[in-house]
C-alpha cells in the first residue's frame, strides 16, 4: 500500500514537473514574439529617423556652403580651428601647420544614403607644397561589415613629400602624436572589419568638429573645461567652509 502512495507520489511530481517545463517553455516562446515585433519596430524607427536626417542634410548643404564662403574671408580659420581642439592639436607638425595656412575651406559630406558612407575633403588654395587642390578621404560602408577606404595620392611637389612623410606604418587604429605629418593620414587606405575599426581622426573632425568649428576657432571649448574646473573648486571651497565651520 504504501510503495502504491509512493509511486502515485513521484508520478504526481513528475506530471507537475512537465507542466512547469511547458509552461516556462511557452512563457520563453512568447517573450521571443514580444522581442521579435520590438526589433522590427526598432529597425522601422531607425530607417524613420535615417530619413528624417538624409532630409535635414539637404537642408543644412546651402547652410554649410555660406559659412564656408564667410571662414574662407578669416585667416586662418581651419588651422586655429585644428590647433585649439584637444584631440586634433597634436597630430599637426610645425611643417603641416604652414601648409594648412593654405587650407581654403573644408568639407564632409554623406553619401546620399547615410549608411553608405561619407568623404572628407581639405580644399586648398595653390601653394607650394602639392599640386593638388583638393585631399579627399572617403569610407564606404558595404552590407557584409567592410569597410572601403579611399584618399587622394598627394601629388608633392619636388623636395616637399619627403619632408611630409607620407606612408609611414601605423600600429592599429591610432595614429603616433610624434613628428609624423597629418597628410599621412590620406594614404591610410586599407579595407577594414567596420567591427573592428574606427578611423578617430575621421569621427573627430565629422561629429565634432565639423558642426561647430567656430567653438575651437574661438577656444570656447578651452574655456567651458576651465568654467568646470571653477565649479569644481568654488564648491570644494564650499566643503571645506563647511568643515571649518562645524569645527
Amino acid at each position: 500500500m504504501m510503495a502504491d502512495k509512493a509511486k502515485k507520489s513521484k508520478v504526481s511530481q513528475g506530471d507537475d514537473s512537465d507542466h512547469i517545463d511547458g509552461e516556462l517553455v511557452q512563457s520563453i516562446e512568447k517573450l521571443q514574439e514580444f522581442q521579435d515585433e520590438l526589433e522590427k519596430v526598432n529597425e522601422e524607427a531607425s530607417d524613420k529617423v535615417l530619413e528624417v536626417e538624409q532630409k535635414y542634410n539637404e537642408i543644412r548643404k546651402p547652410v554649410y556652403d555660406r559659412r564656408n564662403e564667410i571662414i574662407k574671408t578669416i585667416p586662418d580659420f581651419w588651422l586655429t580651428a585644428f590647433l585649439s581642439h584637444p584631440a586634433l592639436s597634436d597630430l599637426l607638425t610645425e611643417e603641416d601647420q604652414k601648409i594648412f595656412k593654405y587650407l581654403d575651406s573644408l568639407d564632409v559630406e554623406d553619401f546620399k544614403d547615410m549608411k553608405l558612407g561619407y568623404s572628407i575633403t581639405f580644399n586648398f588654395k595653390e601653394n607650394p607644397y602639392f599640386e593638388d587642390s583638393k585631399l579627399t578621404k572617403t569610407f564606404t560602408f558595404f552590407e557584409e561589415g567592410t569597410t572601403k577606404i579611399t584618399g587622394t595620392a598627394i601629388k608633392w611637389k619636388e623636395g616637399k613629400g619627403v619632408a611630409n612623410g607620407v606612408n609611414h606604418e601605423t600600429k592599429g587604429n591610432k595614429r603616433p602624436l610624434a613628428e609624423e605629418s597629418f597628410f599621412s593620414w590620406f594614404s591610410e587606405t586599407e579595407q577594414k572589419d567596420i567591427a573592428e575599426f574606427i578611423d578617430e581622426v575621421a569621427e573627430i573632425i565629422k561629429e565634432d568638429l565639423w558642426p561647430n568649428p567656430l567653438k575651437y576657432f574661438n577656444n570656447e571649448a578651452d574655456e567651458e573645461d576651465s568654467d568646470g574646473e571653477e565649479d569644481i573648486d568654488e564648491e570644494n571651497g564650499d566643503d571645506e567652509g563647511d568643515e571649518k565651520e562645524d569645527n
